[in-house]
């Protein structure tokens, strides 16, 4: 169901005829509007490669849902675009501002408003960091599954409009699964809710779902509610090493197929062992060509363990060990979490692709990036979550050489064409952003594209929600 107040027109009159800055003024704190242009400089990106970048006009951070609905407001009267931002640890560009908008910060609207134990939700303020959220449910025997790579960094409000995912998904599902209900502000700066605080509810279209995953080019999320679960038995962890990264997910394969439904599954190939080693000196085997962990949260995850690591040696395993307790199995954990930081640290920069196959394809996926690595003579280190298939290569290069630039954006098209071709998506839980909206045009098409545009121009007429994103 959706619920939508009425309109204002507060401000219109004196927008036409008013700066930019003063009429932010005129319903902010002076020290919630940023316009020197060294610090807004800071907030024209987030954490993607090759994605193009303008100089806003003006940083806002609100901490209320009035003072955003009078930025909208302003935006609309004045046709200025909006750019909603997180923290700004997006692989998209989707936080990227354009010339001349308002950058909407939504980093102080960080209160978590509720935890209920008996509705098992939770409803918090867009600003909140994923790990706070988790460690304060936590404390009431409670978890909040997503877990993105950066959850120590990033926003709910990031998660939900870029529909992330993390490493526990293979069990628990994605972002989407887990936002029951939200308040957004709509470009014109009417407050709207949809959805729920209940268990089931299926009243009217599912505009819930419809916000996760657009990228603020629909409105502004300013509260959700949140659905949590019991808070499971601490994981314990196996690490299975094989001589083939095709071995390994053949291992995949048979786990998922056996009917396991590990908490964690997920794969590290060997340029991501040795660069992690190379970062942490964590004595990760060298000689692997890929290493596998499965991790379960049951009641008697030993038993489990053994079971997976009992397939892991059917399908070639050369050595299988199981950690003994939650002190080993977070240090393999952590070996994982390092990956991407690892990766950047052998050329200084990457790009991180974000292809999801069918689990089935996943051997050809991983065959298919060797290749594209030898072809373009680059260092391309794949992890993935292998348990649902969506795989992160990343493209290690030098961007003072243009030469290996250019191949290293090559290798990164080739790698989304290639998931495309085995059944696969172009983005599992990065979105799309700027780096990846020409693709996404080839993967749904013509009809979808026209579906899509549809949508974009029913909540936003005008064009000002981040423009330039998608499509």
């Amino acid at each position: 169901m959706s619920r939508i107040e009425a309109p204002s027109s507060e401000g219109a009159d004196t927008a036409a005829t008013g700066s930019l800055v003063d009429l932010l003024l005129g319903g902010l704190p002076a020290e919630a509007v940023l316009t020197d242009p060294d610090v807004t400089a800071s907030y024209a990106h987030d954490m993607a490669s090759f994605c193009p970048a303008g100089a806003p006009a003006a940083v806002v951070l609100p901490r209320t849902v009035e003072q955003v609905q009078h930025v909208m407001r302003t935006a609309t009267a004045l046709r200025v675009p909006v750019v909603p931002q997180g923290a700004r640890t997006g692989l998209s560009g989707a936080a990227n501002a354009s010339d001349g908008c308002i950058v909407l910060s939504l980093t102080r609207m960080d209160r978590i408003l509720e935890i209920n134990p008996v509705d098992r939700i939770a409803v918090v303020e867009p600003g909140v960091i994923n790990a706070a959220l988790s460690r304060a449910v936590g404390e009431h025997g409670l978890y909040y599954p997503p877990d993105p790579s950066s959850w120590e960094m990033c926003t709910i409000g990031g998660n939900i409009g870029t529909a992330s995912g993390g490493l526990c998904c293979v069990k628990y599902g994605v972002t989407a699964e887990y936002v029951l209900g939200l308040d957004v502000v709509l470009a014109d700066g009417r407050l709207m809710s949809t959805g729920r605080r209940t268990a089931k509810g299926v009243a009217g279209y599912d505009l819930t779902r419809l916000f996760v995953g657009s990228e603020g080019s629909l409105g502004i999320v300013v509260r959700a509610v949140l659905g949590l679960r019991p808070k499971p038995p601490e994981q314990l962890v196996l690490a299975a090493e094989f001589a083939s990264a095709a071995a390994a997910c053949d291992a995949v394969c048979r786990v998922m197929a056996g009917g396991h439904v590990p908490s964690l599954l997920e794969l590290m190939d060997r340029t991501t062992v040795k660069a992690v080693n190379d970062l942490a000196q964590m004595s990760l085997p060298e000689s692997t060509e890929a290493l596998l962990l499965a991790a379960f949260d049951t009641t008697d995850p030993a038993a489990d363990l053994a079971a997976v690591g009992a397939l892991c040696e059917a399908a070639g395993a050369t050595q299988v060990v199981p950690a003994d307790d939650p002190a080993e199995s977070e240090l393999l954990l952590q070996a994982r979490r390092l990956s991407l930081t690892a990766l950047e640290a052998v050329k200084g920069v990457t790009m991180i692709d974000d292809v999801c196959v069918p689990r089935s394809r996943l051997a050809e996926m991983l065959q298919g990036v060797d290749r594209i690595a030898e072809k373009y003579r680059l260092t391309i280190g794949v992890v993935a979550h292998a348990g649902d298939g969506n795989t992160h290569p990343t493209v290690c290069f030098d961007p003072a050489d243009p030469d290996e630039s250019r191949r290293a954006r090559e290798s990164f098209d080739e790698i989304m064409a290639l998931g495309l071709e085995l059944g696969g998506t172009i983005t599992g839980e990065h979105g799309v952003g700027v780096l990846k909206k020409e693709w996404l045009a080839r993967e749904i098409g013509p009809v979808g594209m026209e579906m899509q545009r549809a949508v974009k121009q029913a909540f936003d007429p005008l064009g000002i929600l981040n423009p330039g994103k998608l499509f």
